[in-house]
């Protein structure tokens, strides 16, 4: 399954001619749309939205910038969808951009590059509020969507991709793909996951999930774990992916786990159905689909499985 990661639309190539020309003149890539003022670095766009509603619109280009939003409702949007690369910048020792506004949504960006000594290198560090992704791009750093707890925010996750991210290793915490705390739910939804450099793909203690229409290839993973780990259980929906496990695992035991770390939410009632599953071509082992710690009622259903897999397994 080939899922697309950008898409233009005819609405971001009307962006793309100012952002261009912002671009070539090498002056104000970031441009706040309700006024049409440029800046020169995100942060001092950010600052001058402040408590607002507004859209910054990022020229083609690549930015050692980061930014902290403490307030308001931002949208961080690529004039021209995937040539606005955030490469490496880091604040607050966090991430590229650290958000704890009321909300923040993302639009046809690349993050790449971030790393941290903690470890815990983040593309997006949410801390607070509604956080919208579309059309994204995560690559090579330490972990693409690190957040804290809100469980009175949402996380949606839509036609992004997620490559080479994570680690266990320096006898540091792991760090994943993407590693969502307690908010109140995560959606991730035509999105794509592969190529993992340790940990999980996706873990949530998020109590409400739905992630479809997904694949997880790991093939190409080196030193991976679960391709979906819920640690402290979780109802919702996984359904409609393509799960494929490599040879290269940390733990090998479970393509999707469910409250190994405690019972902090219920998980009755989680649906995991119409999925397909399997062992990677030359993958010879046995293996289960789906491992249980919370001791509730799944409904797991309609799943294809390939050689070497079994469908659950209570633990």
């Amino acid at each position: 399954m080939r899922l697309p990661v950008y898409i233009t639309s005819a609405a971001a190539l009307s962006l793309a001619i100012a952002g261009s020309a912002l671009a070539q003149g090498g002056e104000a890539p970031f441009t706040v749309a309700e006024t049409g003022q440029g800046y020169s670095r995100l942060a001092d766009a950010v600052e001058a939205v402040g408590g607002n509603n507004a859209t910054i619109v990022i020229a083609p280009g690549t930015y050692g910038d980061c930014a902290v939003q403490d307030a308001g409702r931002i949208t961080y949007k690529a004039a021209i969808a995937g040539q606005s690369v955030f490469d490496g910048g880091i604040c607050e020792g966090k991430a590229s951009l650290v958000l704890r506004g009321k909300a923040a949504s993302i639009d046809g960006i690349v993050f790449q590059n971030q790393r941290v000594p903690d470890g815990n290198g983040a593309g997006i560090r949410i801390e607070r509020g509604d956080l919208y992704i579309n059309n994204a791009l995560f690559r090579n750093a330490e972990q693409g969507i690190l957040s804290a707890d809100d469980p009175s925010a949402e996380i949606v996750i839509t036609r992004s991709t997620f490559q080479r991210l994570g680690r266990c290793d320096r006898g540091l915490s792991c760090a994943h793909s993407i590693y969502i705390g307690d908010f109140g739910s995560l959606t991730v939804t035509n999105s794509r996951f592969e190529k993992g450099n340790g940990g999980h793909y996706v873990k949530s203690r998020s109590g409400r999930i739905s992630v479809t229409g997904s694949s997880f290839d790991d093939t190409q993973g080196r030193g991976t774990n679960y391709m979906i780990d819920l640690p402290a259980g979780a109802t919702g929906t996984i359904t409609n992916n393509i799960f494929v496990q490599g040879q290269d695992k940390e733990n090998y035991s479970a393509f999707v786990a469910v409250a190994a770390e405690g019972r902090e939410h219920s998980s009755a009632g989680l649906n995991i159905h119409s999925n397909n599953a399997a062992l990677a071509r030359g993958v010879n082992r046995n293996t289960w689909f789906v491992a249980d710690w919370s001791g509730d009622q799944l409904r797991i259903a309609n799943n294809t499985l390939g050689r070497g897999l079994t469908r659950y397994e209570r633990r």
